[in-house]
């Protein structure tokens, strides 16, 4: 009996805060992604999934593309490739508000193996910027009816994206259940959320210099409630004060908001113990890294 069901997995690629998080999140009608006006705020392959009737889109949100002999850029780099593995559409998306440049030609260069399962979303159409410095690059990359306009932040367009994936997916029964939206475990949702509410408030000192530990998770006996200690590592003594705040009100702000959506996420009374401390050089610790970049 032929199969009547599509599903694919779908790698999104871009540049740094070309919208990819944002695009994932609307798609799968919830929170996968943190979103943050910083640059390279998503550091891991995180999946979000969107199932309506019998098609079911697995999209790999990845970190923004960037050119840096970094170590850390290095990782995220090899993110980004790694996630091609076993993939069955690769979602190129562009934002229409920045110009093209070396990294984009760097990014259609790694699109470029992948051009017959390849779609394209030029992002923040509704700003009205002209697509045309993009195209004669990209109708030399893909066909033209897989390169769409759409604005990630309103919608505009992203049923037709829908639709255009749907039809390159190839027939398969689905990988999860109908219900699910990502498959991410709650110590890394819970990480993730208190570094989205750390960059918020720090994007202009050190955004990038924290990363979030989760030591322990408890539930209640009851299971009502839900105890989490965790740590905010940053590099040296000096941004520990910045996020610390005077008098402690820095953390204390981040970690009153993290609990906030933590409790509208989990069906517990939420007790947060969010404390910071240094990790010194951690960006440049190999097993460090390994674990972050999973």
């Amino acid at each position: 009996m032929k199969c009547t069901n599509k599903s694919a997995f779908v790698s999104v690629v871009g540049r740094p805060s070309t919208g990819k998080s944002t695009l994932v999140n609307r798609i799968c009608g919830h929170k996968v992604s943190i979103v943050a006006r910083s640059p390279q705020a998503t550091r891991n392959a995180v999946r979000g999934i969107y199932t309506s009737g019998n098609i079911q889109l697995v999209f790999v949100d990845t970190p923004g593309f960037h050119t840096s002999e970094r170590r850390f850029n290095r990782y995220m780099t090899k993110l980004i490739t790694e996630s091609f593995v076993d993939i069955d559409i690769v979602l190129y998306l562009i934002d229409l508000s920045r110009p093209p440049g070396p990294e984009e030609e760097a990014l259609r260069r790694l699109v470029a193996p992948f051009s017959d399962r390849l779609v394209v979303a030029l992002n923040k159409s509704d700003l009205g910027v002209s697509p045309a410095p993009h195209l004669d690059a990209l109708k030399r990359l893909v066909v033209k009816d897989r390169i769409l306009r759409i604005s990630a932040a309103r919608g505009d367009g992203v049923e037709k994206l829908l639709a255009v994936l749907a039809d390159l997916a190839p027939a398969g029964d689905p990988f999860y259940p109908e219900e699910f939206y990502t498959d991410q475990d709650p110590e890394f949702r819970v990480a993730e959320i208190i570094r989205e509410k750390a960059i918020h408030r720090l994007r202009k000192e050190l955004p990038h210099s924290v990363y979030v530990e989760i030591a322990d998770m408890e539930e209640s006996e009851n299971g009502r409630e839900l105890w989490i200690r965790a740590f905010l590592l940053v590099e040296r003594e000096s941004q520990k004060g910045i996020v610390v705040g005077k008098k402690g009100a820095g953390v204390r702000d981040i970690r009153v908001k993290a609990q906030r959506e933590l409790e509208e996420l989990f069906p517990h009374k939420i007790h947060l113990d969010l404390r910071v401390k240094v990790s010194r050089e951690w960006r440049r610790n190999e097993h460090l890294l390994r674990r972050l970049i999973r």
